[in-house]
């Protein structure tokens, strides 16, 4: 067969692959962040793997599904990563485990398993545990510190104490506290002149993190892993709002490429607000879903008691999903709704038919 003559069909994409394209688009920003702060991720995503596969199994064999099949999907293996890679690398061990058994089985399993979960699993692992653990995630490495492999592997399985040394405020969390000081000005152009906490254009360090998930972004792009919409309307979102507020007071707000390249953005614009299933299936509904994930984000970082809004953002508008999906329907091809209705004129009484 001519493989240049039509018909020109795309095969499906199954979802393995699917998920498999997802994790190789993690590997850069994975391999940045280890080489800036620290190899103590990698101990957390093996941790948050082999959990994230436990309590899959677990919930697989009770609920009487085939547990190799639905393995293999790898989609466990995603949530374990992004639940790594949202959390600080430092965190205890059972922290981890704690934040994946909400994502695998609350989140997902108990609401149906893959395809029937209302709201990102990964999401909810970081929500639950930042508002039942605040202190112990909000510990963030200092960065430039550089610690021992093994003592990082001691912190984490609790085998040494949690010295205070080895944590620092990000970036967002400097703008927040600065932007409640009596000497908002000052002090919010002070924290952006520093370069204790700030590189060329973001936080020092996660702004070549981000730039490593926008990269893994594009690739899902190219590969058609996931549609434009989401992230392009997250993007667009978020730099409108910081832009007006920037222009209205550069004192006291920072700039979008700021926001856009410090802490989640990236990560949350192309692999966490484009879950498939918690997010909305038509393309207006997308638009409409990123450009509210950002926005809420974006109010979230300012007046909210968190630094970053991304996961709080994508579980808000997971709620609206429903009625995205109802009011976004694309017209259907070819139905007889959208046809034009011929008009019969009135058949005359008297006449018979």
């Amino acid at each position: 067969m001519n493989p240049f003559s039509a018909p020109y069909l795309r095969r499906p994409i199954g979802l393995s692959h699917s998920m498999n394209l997802v994790l190789l688009a993690l590997l850069p920003g994975i391999l940045v962040y280890m080489f800036l702060i620290g190899t103590a991720l990698i101990v957390q995503i093996a941790i948050a793997s082999v959990a994230a596969l436990f309590f899959e199994a677990l919930l697989l064999y009770l609920r009487g599904k085939p547990v190799r099949e639905r393995l293999s999907d790898n989609s466990a293996l995603v949530t374990a990563w992004l639940i790594a890679l949202t959390f600080p690398p430092l965190s205890p061990w059972w922290l981890t485990v704690i934040g994946v058994f909400f994502a695998i089985v609350i989140a997902k399993q108990l609401f149906g398993g893959m395809g029937q979960n209302p709201f990102n699993p990964a999401m909810i692992a970081f929500a639950v545990c930042i508002i039942a653990f605040p202190a112990l995630m909000s510990q963030w490495p200092t960065q430039g510190l550089a610690l021992p492999f093994l003592k990082q592997l001691e912190i984490i399985f609790d085998l040494a104490p949690r010295l205070d040394a080895l944590t620092s405020a990000t970036p967002l969390d400097a703008i927040k506290t600065a932007m409640k000081t009596d000497t908002l000005q000052e002090s919010v152009q002070k924290l952006l002149m520093s370069q204790d906490l700030y590189g060329t254009f973001a936080g020092r360090g996660w702004e070549w993190v981000t730039m490593a998930y926008l990269c893994g972004g594009i690739f899902l792009l190219i590969t058609g892993t996931i549609t434009w919409h989401v992230p392009v309307a997250f993007i667009a979102s978020m730099s409108a709002i910081s832009l007006v507020c920037w222009l209205f007071d550069p004192s006291r707000f920072a700039d979008p490429i700021f926001h856009l390249f410090s802490g989640g953005a990236m990560l949350g614009a192309f692999f966490i607000a484009t879950d498939p299933t918690s997010g909305s299936s038509t393309p207006k509904g997308k638009i409409i879903f990123g450009a509210g994930a950002g926005l809420l984000a974006y109010i979230i970082r300012l007046f909210g008691s968190f630094p970053d809004g991304i996961a709080f953002a994508v579980l808000m508008m997971n709620m609206t999903v429903p009625l995205l999906d109802l009011y976004c329907k694309p017209k259907v091809f070819g139905a007889l709704s959208s046809l034009p209705v011929k008009r019969e004129a009135p058949m005359n009484e008297d006449k018979a038919p």
